[in-house]
């Protein structure tokens, strides 16, 4: 089979488009045929081993030496012990845990996967596990947003952030979303009733404050996000970089506690079982899954270049067939 493969951390240049073996399911795996893989930051800090939490499944070159997590395709042949699927079935999956989605065949462990949502395409349902967990957890879970607070978005134009601004006005909240230039018409198009240039203005230092905060891409201070927060308020650090992490984690709890405010890392529950709210939000129309660009998977290496330099509005899908 075709597969997009790399052996040592790098650019996208170090990825190669070659034949590979067609992996054979274990007797709990089940072999999907992938019609569509979707993009995530994660894709991008793996490929380059940044930040150095990336490394953690290898600290000198990658576990897996094909990306790729968020899929979606149909079951070609079930391992022995394997009882809920059989060839045909439409199915998606995040396995992030595993990788391979960057193929045209993966084998994904049968607990992994969940049935494809009626009326949904394969693209959109590659672009939701990641993407709509983050934005499902951050909003609704652990950032408990209410009818009238406040929401600051902080990379909201990307594809975790285009499901939480829809998911935060659906809960009648009043959302700011940052962002790059570029991204400012798309984050208004999302429902974002304010939109804040990052490269131009820090939001941390605006004087405005927020009921919730989800920090999609952390680089400052945890003491500026405290500053941020009304008292009460919730800050969840979903990416960035490690020195914002290690503030989070081992002085976040601490800083805000006088005005009950919390500073903590969104631990997120991956897998598509976990969806599905979101799910029947897209099923009803009340929430737009937006595809910026669909590549073919002989140009992986560009799609994640467009990624990882920040142009992508909404999420990038790769069209394995």
């Amino acid at each position: 089979m075709k597969a997009v493969v790399y052996t040592r951390y790098g650019p996208p240049d170090v990825l190669r488009f070659t034949d590979v073996d067609t992996p054979e399911p274990k007797d709990n795996e089940v072999l999907v045929k992938v019609h569509a893989v979707s993009l995530n930051a994660s894709d991008w800090e793996v490929l380059r081993g940044e930040p150095l939490y990336s490394r953690i499944g290898g600290p000198f070159r990658p576990r897996h030496h094909i990306l790729g997590s968020d899929i979606a395709g149909r079951v070609e042949a079930a391992g022995r012990n394997t009882t809920l699927f059989q060839p045909g079935d439409d199915v998606f999956a995040d396995v992030l845990s595993y990788m391979g989605g960057f193929a045209e065949y993966v084998c994904v462990p049968e607990s992994a996967l969940t049935r494809m949502p009626a009326g949904m395409t394969y693209e959109e349902a590659a672009a939701l596990p990641q993407a709509g967990a983050i934005a499902l957890q951050g909003i609704r879970d652990k950032g408990q947003v209410q009818p009238g607070q406040k929401v600051l978005i902080n990379g909201a134009g990307g594809g975790s952030g285009m499901y939480a601004v829809q998911l935060a006005k659906l809960y009648g909240a009043e959302v700011t979303g940052v962002d790059t230039t570029e991204k400012l018409e798309f984050m208004r198009s999302l429902g974002a009733d304010h939109v804040i240039d990052y490269t131009r203005e820090d939001f941390t230092r605006t004087g405005r404050t927020y009921d919730v905060i989800l920090d999609l891409a952390a680089h400052r201070s945890a003491f500026a996000f405290k500053g941020s927060l009304m008292p009460g308020g919730r800050y969840l650090y979903v990416g960035g970089s490690v020195a914002t992490l290690l503030q989070v984690l081992l002085i976040g709890p601490l800083i805000g506690r006088g005005q009950g405010k919390k500073i903590r890392l969104l631990a997120v529950r991956l897998g598509a079982q976990h969806l599905a709210p979101i799910v029947e939000l897209c099923q009803a129309g009340k929430i737009t899954t937006v595809i910026d660009r669909r590549y073919r998977l002989s140009e992986v290496p560009e799609a994640l270049r467009y990624l990882g330099e920040g142009h992508a509005k909404g999420k990038v899908v790769v069209i394995a067939e």
